[in-house]
């Protein structure tokens, strides 16, 4: 999970979810954001953290790719989505 901001005020709201195109993972991967501004994505849960957390894992060979490709902490969708939304927000609540 991407740290939180806490150099800006929490989100009016819990969380909320999107789902985006990854091309990286050559597919669909749902976003989520906090209310602290903190984000993850369920793609990189499901394999890649589940991959670095047990190496033994057995994943199929196409998996094993993707997983080389996803950019996560610094993954620019994710982070980008939630930039989005910061600006959203700090534009309602001005």
């Amino acid at each position: 999970m991407a740290e939180a901001r806490t150099d800006i005020a929490p989100a009016g709201w819990q969380m909320t979810a999107t789902t985006l195109s990854c091309d990286r993972v050559n597919g669909y991967v749902t976003v989520m954001v906090y209310r602290d501004w903190s984000c993850r994505c369920t793609w990189c849960d499901r394999f890649k953290l589940a991959a670095e957390a047990d190496p033994k894992q057995r994943l199929a060979g196409d998996i094993k790719s993707k997983i080389s490709r996803c950019l996560w902490p610094g993954c620019d969708y994710v982070l980008d989505y939630r930039d989005k939304l910061i600006a959203e927000e700090t534009a309602v609540n001005k």
